[in-house]
């Protein structure tokens, strides 16, 4: 999972770096947050089933 986010963290980097000495700088800001998005959704769907496994585990329903 790090290394996924470590590769969303370099392509919106290069995307926000293009994008900005192309002049759109709005749509650097876009890129950023897209990328934020998409980072956090593997976190959160990682965290989910980590709590998941956990309740599984002591068997809390």
């Amino acid at each position: 999972m790090v290394f996924k986010i470590a590769a969303i963290g370099m392509l919106v980097s290069v995307l926000c770096q293009v994008l900005s000495r192309a002049g759109r700088e709005d749509m650097a800001t876009l890129a950023t947050l897209a990328g934020l998005v998409a980072a956090l959704w593997l976190v959160v769907g990682t965290v989910a089933e980590f709590f998941g496994d956990v309740k599984s585990l002591f068997e809390l329903y």
